[in-house]
Parts: C-alpha cells; sequence; structure tokens
C-alpha cells in the first residue's frame, strides 16, 4: 500500500508538471519539543497564513540533531533546537542564513537577544526562550541552599533527597560552576575534577531527572534538586513552598532558538512561521503557559503581574541573565564531555 502510494504521488508530480502545472508542495514541517507551544500554534497558522505546516516533535535536542545531521536537514523546515545546537547546525553548513526583512516581528526582541554570543545579530537564528539553571527547593524542609556545593555535598538530612539533571551539559555545569569553572571548559585537567566531584555527588542522588523533578518536588520524595528555572516554575505552580534560587557560584544561560534549515523547500512558509510566533501575543502565550521567559520585549510587557509574583523568576530581567555565561558548542570536547558523563553515570 505505500508504495502504491509513492508511486503515485510520483505519477501525479510529473504529470502536473507535464501540464505547465505546479507540483503539490509537501506541507511545512516544524520540529519542536512537546508542549513547547500552543496546542493550536500550527492549525492557527496555518488558518492565518494559508500555509500548510505539520509538527513533528522530538524529545530532545540529541535525538533532532541525529536526523538532522544524517539527512543534512532535508524533510525538515523549522526546528526549535538549544543555542549550542543550533551553533553546531550553523557550522555545518545546515542553517539558513536569515534575511530579516521577511521577518518583521523580530523587531520584537529585546536588543539583548539580537547580540547573544552564539549568534550576533541573529545571521542564523532566532531565540524562543531563555532562562538559568538552578536549584529549586523545599523551603518548608531545608534551609535555601546558597552553593552548588549544598547540592553535590548535601548535608546528611538531604542526602537521598536530591536529583540532578541527566543532560550532559546540565550535569556537567553544575560541577563546573561548583568549582569556579566555565560552562564550556575544556581542560582536560579541569574537567577531570568535574568528574570526580560529580562522581562523588551521585552516591548522594535519589535520581538524575530531567522531567519529573518538580514533582518528586511536590510529593516530598526529593527536597533538593537542579532545575531549569520554568520546570521550577511547574512545582511553585503546585506548593508555594517550592522556591528557586541561583547559587552564588552562577548559572548557566540557556537559549532555545528556533532556525531555518537551508535544503527547505518551503522557505517563504518558514519565514512566515517564524514571523507568526514572534508576535507578541503568540511569544506571550509561551511566557504565561510554559512559564518560561520569552526574549520578546513586545510580548514580556503584556504579561500580567501577578504572574511574576507567583513564579519570580520570571521577571529575571536581560540584563540579569546576560551576566551569567551562555552555553556553547564546545566543538571536538563535545565527544569528551559525553564520554565524562558516561563515566559518571556508569560509577
Amino acid at each position: 500500500m505505500k508504495r502504491h502510494h509513492l508511486h503515485c504521488s510520483i505519477w501525479m508530480t510529473a504529470t502536473l508538471t507535464t501540464f505547465g502545472l505546479p507540483a503539490l508542495a509537501e506541507p511545512l514541517t516544524v520540529s519542536n519539543w512537546d508542549g513547547y507551544m500552543a496546542a493550536d500554534a500550527i492549525d492557527s497558522f496555518n488558518a492565518e497564513t494559508g500555509h500548510t505546516a505539520e509538527l513533528v516533535l522530538h524529545a530532545t535536542n540529541e535525538e533532532i540533531m541525529g536526523k538532522l545531521i544524517a539527512s543534512k536537514g532535508v524533510g525538515y523546515d523549522v526546528v526549535f533546537v538549544s543555542s549550542p545546537f543550533a551553533e553546531v547546525l550553523h557550522n555545518l553548513g545546515l542553517t539558513e542564513d536569515l534575511d530579516h526583512d521577511k521577518i518583521p516581528n523580530i523587531a520584537n526582541l529585546y536588543a539583548q537577544a539580537t547580540e547573544l554570543p552564539h549568534d550576533p545579530g541573529n545571521a542564523f537564528s532566532v531565540p524562543y526562550a531563555w532562562g538559568t539553571t538552578g536549584l529549586c527547593y523545599r523551603s518548608d524542609l531545608v534551609d535555601e541552599p546558597t552553593s552548588w556545593n549544598d547540592l553535590l555535598k548535601p548535608a546528611e538530612d538531604v542526602s537521598g533527597k536530591t536529583t540532578m539533571l541527566a543532560t550532559d551539559r546540565w550535569l556537567l555545569a553544575a560541577g563546573q560552576l561548583a568549582l569556579g569553572y566555565s560552562v564550556n571548559e575544556t581542560d582536560s585537567d579541569k574537567m577531570a575534577e568535574v568528574r570526580d566531584l560529580l562522581i562523588d555527588a551521585k552516591g548522594t542522588l535519589l535520581a538524575y531527572d530531567d522531567t519529573t523533578f518538580y514533582a518528586k518536588l511536590v510529593s516530598g520524595e526529593a527536597e533538593l534538586v537542579q532545575a531549569w528555572d520554568g520546570w521550577c516554575n511547574y512545582g511553585i505552580g503546585e506548593n508555594a513552598d517550592i522556591k528557586y534560587t541561583i547559587p552564588s557560584e552562577g548559572s548557566d544561560l540557556w537559549v532555545d532558538t528556533m532556525v531555518i534549515l537551508k535544503a527547505s523547500e518551503n522557505k517563504d512558509a518558514a519565514y512566515d512561521f517564524v514571523n507568526y510566533i514572534l508576535d507578541a501575543e503568540n511569544h506571550r502565550w509561551a511566557a504565561e503557559n510554559i512559564l518560561y521567559k520569552v526574549p520578546n520585549e513586545a510580548a514580556m510587557s503584556g504579561v500580567d503581574a501577578s504572574l511574576i509574583e507567583t513564579f519570580p523568576n520570571m521577571g529575571m530581567s536581560p540584563e540579569d541573565m546576560l551576566k551569567f555565561e551562555q552555553l556553547r558548542d564546545v566543538g571536538a570536547a563535545q565527544r569528551d564531555y559525553s564520554r565524562l558523563v558516561s563515566e559518571i553515570k556508569a560509577n
């Protein structure tokens, strides 16, 4: 049956071309994480613009990167990836060089969001969400943590009630920051120190957890966890005793971006989609519903003050966020990072 449909598709394309009619266009393919934009965003975009777009989901940056590199971007048009991965795609020549005239809503971005270290001037990526990584904790059960070592070397009564993020860059960043190193550190001796620190910390953990750590806080199974700010907000929304703090040694600055693939055969529609997301009302949806800050000044200026009162980290200014070091592509050292994380988790 699949083969029959393929033959029909080829015949239809050839026939339309023969008679001088345009071939049927493939739908615009957008790849994003689940729940990271409004459930009706694709339908609303299609209705507003007349385009035909479809959403495919990826679970992790690593998953979609594997597909994009293998296909050289063919089959995808707009992809949401974190900035180090956008940087890798650019370095591989897989991203479109952006024409800002086709994205008028890019003017809605904060000035700081147009000069991010990974892509000054938004030459190949458009920031979608940004924030920090810190400590999320039950203020009724533990004192406010002030250092990454409060997580990595927890007090005896907190040991066994902590979680850390499993993803390579953020797991390593906790150790890098605790030791006063860059979150993009590549020196082998320093990274060996990071590895040893995190191996020791593993013995005190309840779990590595990228997805349900806030639920563990709500239930009381965990008392102190490493968390992205927005995901900590999910816990805060269920239990007001849950708080978020950035340790004295600092945080990384993470940025999730939209890129248009150079291989896209739907570039006009792809530009229209990016522009649609950057509309103030559309982008505000992300801030108000996924509880992450968005780098869109027009969108954030309309966020209700009560939301920021409930979730204080939503009110963090771009100036304060940019005091922290952005995660960057570390090139060949990424293989070393992956090896170190494997060693940490294997011990």
